[in-house]
C-alpha cells in the first residue's frame, strides 16, 4: 500500500474539513458535515455513527449518487428531487462514500457495502471517454455536462479513486476487480487533466474551472463565469498531480508549468478588503498595500494573462469596482489559493521526488 506524501494528505483534508471536530458522546446525534470523516476510528461502529449511515443511505438515488446541499443525517425527504441526487459538486457523492467505506471498515454490515458499490459505480459510469467527470451525471445538459474542476469536483473524484486504487485505508475491502478499474480511471483523469492544460505562447499555465466535455477547451459555466485560467481549482489540480506516485513527465511539465504561472500571475502588494460604502452597505474593493501577502485573481484572461473580474452582465472588467456590489459580496473573485501551494507543499514535493 503507498503512502501519500504528508502534503498531499493535508491538502486533501484541507478539502473536505478546516478544523478537528469535537468530541461525541457514542450516542450523540451527529451533524452532515466533512467532520464525519475526522471522528476517532471506534465512533464508526457506534449507534450514531449507524443511524448517521443509515439516513445517508436513504438519500443515494437510484443511479448510485448523492445530492448536494442537503442535511444526509435526516432521513430523505419523500417529495425530493430524484432529478439533483445526482452530482460531484460541493462534496457530494463522494463524501457519502468516503464516509461509508469508514462504516464499513468498522461494522462490515452488508447494507453499506452494497450502497457503496452502487456509488464506486455510479463515479466510475459517469467519466467521459476523454477522461474528464461532469458535474452531474446522467447528464442535464447546459454547463452542468462540462468536465469540471470547479470547487475542486473531479479532483475529489480522483483523490477517492486513487484511495481505492491503492487500496489505503478505509478501502482496504474493495475488490481487486474494482481497484483495478479505480486505477485505469484514474490514469485516463490524468491523462485529460494533462490536454486541457492550457498553453499561452507555447507555455503550459493553468486550467479553467470548466472544460468543454468533447473538446476539453476552456468553457463558460455561470454568467459571470467565463472560460479563464482559473486561480483557485488549478491549485486543486497541481496538488493532485503532486500525489501520484512515480509521476510522468508529462506530469511533471503540467507541474512545473503551472507553479511558474502561479507565480508569473500573483498581484502583489495590494490587499482585498472589507469596508462601508457611501450608502452605508458592506462592499469590497482592492486597495494599495505595498508589502502584502502576494493574491491571485479566479480568472485570468486566455490570451493576455490580465485579472478579470464579471458581473451577472458577463462583461469582463479589469477592476473588482467595475462589477456590481452584490457579486463583490456574493462571489469570491480574489484570494490566497496558491500561497501554501507554493510556500510549503511544491518545496516539499521537489524534495520528496528528488527533483
Amino acid at each position: 500500500m503507498i503512502a501519500r506524501p504528508w502534503f498531499v494528505a493535508a491538502a486533501i483534508l484541507a478539502l473536505t474539513c478546516t478544523a478537528a471536530p469535537p468530541a461525541l458522546a457514542a450516542d450523540a446525534p451527529v451533524a452532515w458535515n466533512a467532520a464525519a470523516l475526522t471522528r476517532p476510528a471506534d465512533w464508526y461502529a457506534s449507534p450514531a455513527a449507524r443511524r448517521l449511515a443509515d439516513n445517508v443511505l436513504t438519500h443515494q438515488s437510484r443511479e448510485g449518487g448523492w445530492p448536494k446541499n442537503t442535511p444526509l443525517n435526516l432521513p430523505a425527504r419523500p417529495d425530493a428531487d430524484p432529478g439533483l441526487a445526482n452530482t460531484f459538486d460541493n462534496q457530494a457523492t463522494t463524501l457519502p462514500l468516503a464516509f461509508l467505506a469508514r462504516m464499513i471498515t468498522a461494522t462490515g454490515e452488508p447494507a453499506y457495502v452494497v450502497a457503496f458499490q452502487r456509488g464506486l459505480n455510479y463515479v466510475l459510469a459517469a467519466q467521459y471517454p476523454n477522461g474528464g467527470w461532469p458535474q452531474y451525471f446522467p447528464l442535464r445538459g447546459g454547463y452542468h455536462d462540462h468536465v469540471t474542476f470547479n470547487d475542486d469536483a473531479m479532483v475529489r473524484v480522483l483523490n477517492l479513486l486513487q484511495d481505492v486504487a491503492a487500496g489505503r485505508e478505509p478501502y482496504a475491502f474493495v475488490d481487486l476487480a474494482q481497484r483495478a478499474q479505480a486505477a485505469e480511471a484514474v490514469a485516463r483523469g490524468v491523462d485529460a487533466i494533462v490536454r486541457s492544460q492550457v498553453r499561452q505562447d507555447g507555455r503550459l499555465t493553468a486550467w479553467c474551472a470548466q472544460h468543454d466535455a468533447v473538446t476539453l477547451a476552456p468553457a463558460w459555466a455561470r454568467k459571470f463565469e467565463p472560460p479563464s485560467l482559473s486561480g483557485s481549482e488549478s491549485v486543486g489540480i497541481v496538488r493532485f498531480l503532486m500525489s501520484i506516485d512515480a509521476p510522468s513527465a508529462e506530469v511533471v511539465a503540467a507541474i512545473e508549468g503551472a507553479r511558474v504561472w502561479f507565480e508569473r500571475s500573483a498581484i502583489r502588494d495590494t490587499r482585498l478588503e472589507t469596508y462601508t460604502n457611501a450608502e452605508g452597505q458592506p462592499d469590497r474593493r482592492l486597495a494599495p498595500a505595498p508589502g502584502a501577502d502576494p493574491l491571485w485573481a479566479r480568472f485570468y484572461d486566455l490570451q493576455t494573462n490580465a485579472p478579470i473580474f464579471m458581473g451577472r452582465d458577463s462583461v469582463a472588467h479589469a477592476d473588482l469596482a467595475s462589477i456590481e456590489r452584490e457579486r463583490r459580496m456574493g462571489y469570491t473573485y480574489v484570494g490566497a489559493w496558491p500561497a501554501m501551494l507554493l510556500k510549503e507543499q511544491y518545496p516539499a514535493w521537489r524534495i520528496q521526488t528528488g527533483r
